[in-house]
């Protein structure tokens, strides 16, 4: 009587024989299992990244499928060992498997791993194609393993369907590279129930600065970014950007990435403005740590009006961010680092630009800003000056994250929830575009 072995079963066998060729025994150990696994979007909807390391090296391989019971099929990737700077040299393989050939806004199931380990069952829905539709994101800053405090209410959020995406602005784990890289182990399997389901779209913070940033650039791959941490990416009518505030502040670690990552932005901002690009996505949405603006109490970069993003080293020819996002058009600028929320009036060059007294956020004549690092850390919350600047509209000091629904090319609603507060929503506001582009020319349009 001829055995009916379901599909699933072949190509996981097919993969442990492989193994067995490659290694001459399996090993069923923890330190073949895959561990702390994550996703990202590829640079198109028809992609997926996925992420996730071991302690010895095994075969790469995703089986997935549009149901838990049928993975019927496969990708293979790659691995490459990551060495940890630290005392101890920690060694670990971090792998990486692409999907390619997705149908746009269909749910996958998939496990990743090898004959020598699985992991469970996880999911994901893949983008939406076109740019008529509404993505829900969430986003969370300064987020590390010890007083993760925003961390369960995430999970129960996304466990109910909230989001599409994560955005990380920096600062991980605290830090990743911490008892000779365990806390970053320990973190990325702390989060692993939101980033092996929500694509994890991140950039580096001030403390991924360890070893030149090594701990970051191998456990992230992010659409095109080259391991050279910034990079873009577009989502239904928004072009996102990932920018790598930290170039500023360490120079040592070269001086050429600065301009290089500078011309690299200048480029990618003119081509979504190109007349065809900004219709089809017409806002911009930037993203990276270190804020232009902020009015808390402790001295930072961003507590002074000449802020090396928002306006560079001058005497060396280094440029600043915020007149590019004014000469582009950028609608909103996303920070962190500040342990707190601070919404911002919609500004330029320390002046007030509002829609109108009524209606500031409509049709506004300067780039919006949020400050949202109070997802939870180690080292607590940070807290503000006593009398705030003009352009400074919201400040609050409770653990908690934003989120960000865009339901359509004109309206973009933005929320801050308080985990202090039990989950209640303690700022909102919609941001509307009638017309985007460049303010100077939007100011001579309205």
């Amino acid at each position: 009587m001829a055995l009916n072995i379901p599909f699933v079963v072949k190509v996981v066998l097919f993969f442990c024989l492989m193994n067995v060729a490659e290694a001459g025994v399996i090993e069923a150990d923890n330190n073949r299992q895959p561990q702390q696994i994550h996703i990202a979007y590829g640079d198109d909807v028809s992609k997926m990244i996925i992420t996730w390391s071991t302690f010895k090296d095994t075969a790469s391989a995703v089986l997935y499928g549009l149901s838990s019971r049928n993975l019927s099929m496969s990708q293979q990737g790659s691995s490459s060992e990551f060495i940890d700077g630290g005392s101890e040299k920690r060694s670990q393989f971090i792998h990486v498997v692409e999907l390619t050939g997705l149908v746009p806004n269909t749910t996958y199931y998939y496990v990743v791993g090898s004959g020598q380990g699985w992991s469970s069952v996880f999911y994901f829905k893949s983008m939406p194609a076109g740019e008529d539709w509404g993505p829900s994101l969430v986003v969370i800053g300064d987020l590390g393993s010890a007083n993760a405090q925003s961390l369960p209410r995430l999970e129960l959020d996304a466990a109910q369907g909230m989001y599409d995406a994560i955005i990380h602005v920096g600062d991980f784990a605290y830090d990743l590279q911490a008892d000779n890289a365990r806390v970053g182990d320990r973190f990325m399997n702390q989060v692993e129930s939101l980033t092996a389901t929500l694509p994890y779209m991140t950039c580096p913070g001030n403390h991924e600065y360890y070893y030149n940033f090594s701990n970051y650039r191998a456990r992230f791959n992010m659409p095109n970014d080259n391991k050279k941490m910034y990079y873009s990416f577009n989502m239904g009518p928004i072009h996102f950007v990932s920018l790598s505030t930290e170039f500023l502040y360490f120079p040592y670690f070269g001086y050429n990435q600065i301009f290089e990552h500078y011309d690299w932005l200048k480029k990618d901002l003119m081509d979504a403005n190109l007349p065809e690009n900004r219709a089809k996505r017409p806002w911009i949405v930037t993203f990276g740590h270190r804020p232009m603006y902020c009015s808390n109490n402790d001295n930072d970069d961003c507590t002074s009006h000449e802020s090396l993003v928002r306006v560079g080293v001058p005497m060396l020819n280094i440029p600043g961010l915020e007149p590019l996002f004014y000469e582009q058009g950028v609608d909103l600028s996303i920070w962190a680092h500040e342990h707190s929320y601070e919404r911002l009036w919609p500004v330029y060059n320390m002046k007030v630009e509002n829609g109108s007294y009524d209606e500031p956020y409509t049709n506004p004549g300067g780039t919006t800003h949020i400050i949202t690092g109070s997802a939870g850390c180690s080292e607590r919350v940070e807290y503000f000056e006593k009398n705030p600047p003009d352009w400074s509209a919201f400040r609050s000091s409770d653990y908690g994250y934003t989120r960000m629904k865009f339901f359509n090319k004109t309206h973009l609603y933005v929320e801050q929830v308080s985990d202090d507060q039990g989950g209640q929503i303690i700022d909102s506001f919609t941001l509307i575009k009638d017309q985007h582009g460049p303010f100077e020319k939007l100011k001579k349009t309205f």
